[in-house]
């Protein structure tokens, strides 16, 4: 199975096949509309504006399995993510990214791309964080928080994944070098 071969729902209960991102450059990310990375949501929609023409989309799945930090309806993320951010891209179904129901999109992608380390200012912090939570958290690839990026290519490869603490210039670059 492929990135092409899985579908997600959006948040009115609609199925999104990800054949509809055939030939795109994707970002998949799971947010969160409380959190101290929730400020991503700016650069990641000045990137749709820049290079949405060029063929670049964006998967926002929006999860309240991190510090239940995305308490709220679909609707009610939808409002927050436009109101806040201006965002154009549209926010999936809340959903699961870990665990025993979560989405086969993800398990798919951490299969592709395992946890490699956190980088930037915030590293030592979530370091720390995490390892209260799960001592044995760099050795798995479970994604970690709010706000983890997978960028995908447009053949559908998984070709980088940036933890919530990569630097967004380095996000771009990665997602300019696959259009």
């Amino acid at each position: 199975m492929g990135f092409y071969d899985y579908s997600v729902t959006d948040r009115k209960g609609n199925e999104v096949p990800m054949k509809n991102f055939e030939g795109k450059a994707v970002l998949v990310v799971n947010t969160a509309t409380g959190c101290g990375f929730t400020p991503h949501y700016a650069p990641i929609e000045e990137m749709y504006e820049k290079y949405h023409d060029q063929g670049f989309e964006v998967l926002d799945i929006p999860c309240n399995q991190f510090g239940h930090q995305t308490p709220g309806s679909d609707d009610e993320i939808k409002e927050f993510c436009s109101l806040n951010y201006k965002t154009q891209f549209e926010q999936m179904h809340k959903s699961d990214v870990n665990g025993e129901n979560e989405l086969p999109l993800y398990t798919w992608l951490k299969s592709q791309k395992g946890f490699e380390g956190f980088t930037g200012p915030s590293a030592e912090f979530m370091n720390k964080h995490l390892a209260n939570i799960d001592p044995d958290f760099q050795n798995n690839p479970a994604i970690k928080w709010n706000f983890t990026k997978f960028v995908i290519d447009r053949s559908g490869n998984v070709a980088a994944r940036f933890e919530p603490t990569a630097d967004m210039a380095d996000v771009e670059a990665c997602v300019k070098s696959v259009l």
